[in-house]
C-alpha cells in the first residue's frame, strides 16, 4: 500500500527542479516507510511506500531493465504467488518478495493482456521505453484511487488530487456540474473530480499514453458482462463458500500483522468467521459508538462476535467533540467532497489501528455484491412513482439531498444552470446494462460503478491511509462479485430482508441470533452537533468563506440557520456548506494545508 505519482512530458519540455520530489511529499502519509524516485527521458516516476509484503526487498520504482520497464504500483496484487509460479515457467524469476514485481514480469510476458491476470486492489504507473509509452492502471472495482490531468505540455498522476495541485498552470478552479453532484447525491460520481481537469482513471481500464500526450483508454473487465444464472439455493451456497475461502487465502497474505473493523453488522461479523477459519488467531478488533447521543450503536454486539472469535477487542465509545473535530482532517485526507458522515468515525478508527497494526480488514461491498440494501427491493408501487417522475433509472437514485426549496434559495448563478443533470451518472450506468438482467441487478451495477468506487471506498481508502494503514476488503474480489451479481433475485433478497444467500451460509458460524437483529448501518450522531448556538455560528462564518461567496447566496443562510434550529430541515444543507467551505480553504485557497487530527471545524471556514 502506497502513494505513487509522476509525469510524461512531451518532447523538449524539462520538469522544474524537484516536481517528483513536491509531488510524493504530499503522499507521505500513504507510505510512512520509504520512497523513490525514477527519470528516464520524459517520464519520472515516484513512490512512498508502506511495507506489507516484501518488507526488505520491495523498494519502488521497480525495474527490469534488460526489457525496459520501470514500476511503481500501490495496492495488493493477491495472487503472486500463483503468477509467479506460471511466470517462471515462462523462464521470468522474481528478484524480490514484492508482490508488485509480479506486475513487471507479467506485463513482460503477456503486455495488457497481464490486467485480466491480475487479482487485486492496485493502482500503478508502468513505463515501457521501448514501445514509449506509459500505462496507467486501476483494479477492477476502483478500489485504489488514481487521478491524473492532461496538460498542453504533459500528463501527470497521482494516487490523490493533492499531490497534483501544485503542478496545474493555474490556481485551482472548482468544477461546477461536480458540484452539484456532491451537493445532490453526497458525492460526485465518474471521471472527472472536483478540480477542473483533473480526472479518475476508470475503475476495470489502463489508460495507455503515448509521447504526444495522445490517450487510449484499455477496458479489461467489466461487470456489465456477468451473465444471470439458474442456480439452487445448495449448489449456491456451496460455491458461495468455496469463493469466501479462496479470497480470504489470498488476503490474509501479508509481512506484517492484521486486524479488522469490527461494526457489529452482518459482513463484518462474516469476515470475523473467515478470519477465524482461516487461522488467523487472536487478532486485534475495532468498534466504535457514542457517549451522550441517543443513537443506538452496534458496540455489543460487536463486542460478542469479537469474544466469540477470541479476539483481542478494542471498544471505543466517543464523545461527540471528538468525533466532530475530526472533520478538517477528515476533508483533507478524502481529497473528493463526499457527505458520508462515518468518515468520522473511520478516521478514528484508523489512527486508534495505527498504533498496533498496518493491515486492517472490513466489510465494504457486502450489500452491493449480495444485495443487502433497502434501496434494492423497494415496492413495486414506489418504484414506478419514481421511475414516472424521474425517468432513465427504473426509479432507482432519482432523490436528491438536497430540498428542493434550499437549492432556489442558495444556490448561485453559476451552480443553478449547470449541465448535465445530476443523475447523469446514474442514468448512464443503468441504460448500459444488460437486456436480460433484472432490476435488482440493475440496482447493484449502478451501486457498484458510482457510490461504490467514488463514496464508499473513497472512505475506507483515504481515512485508513491518512494514518498509513491498509483496508483489506474481500468482499470486492472480483470473483465474488461476478458471482453475486450473477445470483437469482431470490438468493438475495426474501421476506422483505436482503443478503438471504449470505446469511444463510454464515449463520452456523456466528453467535446465535447474531443475524437476526436488524440492520442499523454505520451511524453519526450529526443532529446532535450541528444545531443551536453552534448552527448559528456555522452560519456566521460560512457567509465569510470565498467558496460561499462565489456559488452560494450568503443572504440565504440566515433563512436555513434558523430553519435548522427549529428542527424544520436544513441539517444535511448546513453540513454540506461546512463541508464545502472547509474544503474550499484546503484545496483552492490554501493548498498545502494540513489540519491535525483532531481541530475544532470551526476555525477552518472562514477564509483568511
Amino acid at each position: 500500500m502506497c502513494g505513487i505519482a509522476g509525469f510524461i512530458l512531451r518532447a523538449g519540455i524539462e520538469p522544474a527542479p524537484g516536481t517528483l520530489e513536491r509531488m510524493i511529499e504530499r503522499l507521505g502519509h500513504r507510505g510512512p516507510d520509504d520512497s523513490g524516485l525514477y527519470r528516464e527521458g520524459a517520464v519520472g516516476l515516484a513512490q512512498s511506500r508502506l511495507s506489507i509484503i516484501g518488507l526488505e526487498t520491495g523498494h519502488q520504482p521497480l525495474l527490469a531493465p534488460a526489457d525496459g520497464l520501470a514500476l511503481v504500483a500501490n495496492g495488493e496484487v493477491y495472487n503472486y504467488r500463483e503468477l509467479n509460479a506460471a511466470l517462471g515457467a515462462a523462464g521470468r524469476v522474481a528478484r524480490t518478495g514484492s508482490d508488485s514485481e509480479t506486475i513487471l514480469h507479467a506485463y513482460a510476458v503477456h503486455g495488457l493482456d497481464a490486467l485480466e491476470r491480475l487479482r487485486g486492489m492496485y493502482a500503478f504507473a508502468l513505463h515501457d521505453r521501448r514501445r514509449e509509452r506509459l500505462i496507467l492502471a486501476r483494479d477492477r472495482l476502483g478500489i485504489k484511487p488514481l487521478f491524473y490531468a492532461r496538460l498542453p505540455d504533459r500528463v501527470v498522476f497521482a494516487s490523490e488530487l493533492k499531490a497534483l495541485l501544485a503542478l496545474l498552470p493555474e490556481s485551482p478552479r472548482v468544477s461546477a456540474p461536480a458540484l452539484r453532484q456532491f451537493l445532490h447525491h453526497q458525492f460526485a460520481a465518474g471521471e472527472d473530480t472536483l478540480i477542473e481537469g483533473v480526472r479518475r482513471v476508470p475503475p476495470g481500464e489502463a489508460l495507455v499514453i503515448d509521447p504526444e500526450l495522445n490517450l487510449t483508454h484499455h477496458r479489461y473487465w467489466s461487470a456489465r458482462r456477468v451473465a444471470p444464472r439458474d442456480i439452487g439455493p445448495e449448489y449456491a451456497s456451496y460455491e458461495l463458500g468455496e469463493r469466501l475461502d479462496a479470497a480470504m487465502r489470498e488476503h490474509m497474505r501479508a509481512d506484517v500483522p492484521f486486524g479488522l473493523f469490527l461494526s457489529g453488522g452482518v459482513d463484518s461479523a462474516v469476515l470475523a468467521a473467515l478470519l477465524h477459519r482461516h487461522g488467523a488467531g487472536r487478532i486485534h478488533s475495532f468498534s466504535v459508538g457514542y457517549r451522550g447521543t441517543r443513537m443506538a450503536d452496534e458496540l455489543d454486539a460487536a463486542e460478542r462476535v469479537a469474544a466469540h472469535f477470541g479476539f483481542e477487542h478494542h471498544r471505543l465509545e466517543l464523545e461527540l467533540d471528538q468525533v466532530f473535530g475530526r472533520i478538517p482532517h477528515s476533508i483533507w485526507a478524502a481529497d473528493e467532497l463526499m457527505r458520508d458522515y462515518a468518515c468520522l468515525p473511520t478516521s478514528i478508527l484508523a489512527e486508534q489501528a495505527s498504533a498496533e497494526l498496518k493491515v486492517v480488514f472490513s466489510g465494504e461491498g457486502g450489500d452491493e455484491v449480495f444485495g443487502g440494501y433497502g434501496r434494492y427491493r423497494p415496492p413495486r408501487l414506489e418504484r414506478w412513482g419514481k421511475g414516472l417522475l424521474r425517468p432513465g433509472s427504473g426509479g432507482f437514485r432519482t432523490r436528491g439531498q438536497w430540498a428542493g426549496r434550499w437549492q432556489r434559495a442558495l444556490y448561485g448563478a453559476a451552480l443553478a444552470t449547470v449541465e448535465p443533470p445530476d443523475r447523469a451518472p446514474f442514468v448512464a450506468a443503468w441504460q448500459a446494462t444488460p437486456g436480460d438482467w433484472s432490476d435488482l441487478q440493475r440496482r447493484q451495477y449502478t451501486d457498484l460503478v458510482t457510490a461504490l468506487p467514488d463514496n464508499l471506498l473513497v472512505k475506507t481508502d483515504r481515512m485508513l491511509m491518512g494514518f498509513g494503514v491498509e483496508g483489506r476488503v474481500p468482499f470486492l474480489d472480483h470473483r465474488l462479485v461476478e458471482f453475486g451479481l450473477a445470483l437469482p433475485d431470490t438468493l438475495k433478497t426474501r421476506d422483505g430482508n436482503g443478503k438471504w444467500l449470505l446469511k444463510r451460509w454464515a449463520e452456523p458460524l456466528l453467535p446465535p441470533g447474531h443475524l437476526s437483529a436488524p440492520k442499523r448501518g454505520f451511524h453519526v450522531p450529526v443532529g446532535d452537533w450541528l444545531g443551536g448556538e453552534r448552527a448559528a455560528r456555522v452560519g456566521e462564518l460560512l457567509a465569510r468563506n470565498d467558496g460561499i461567496r462565489t456559488w452560494f447566496r450568503p443572504e440565504a443562510l440566515p433563512a436555513l440557520v434558523a430553519a435548522r434550529r427549529a428542527g424544520h430541515g436544513g441539517g444535511r444543507e448546513l453540513f454540506g456548506l461546512l463541508q464545502f467551505a472547509i474544503w474550499h480553504r484546503l484545496f483552492i485557497e490554501r493548498p498545502g494545508l494540513t489540519p491535525a487530527p483532531h481541530e475544532d471545524p470551526l476555525d477552518w471556514i472562514a477564509s483568511d
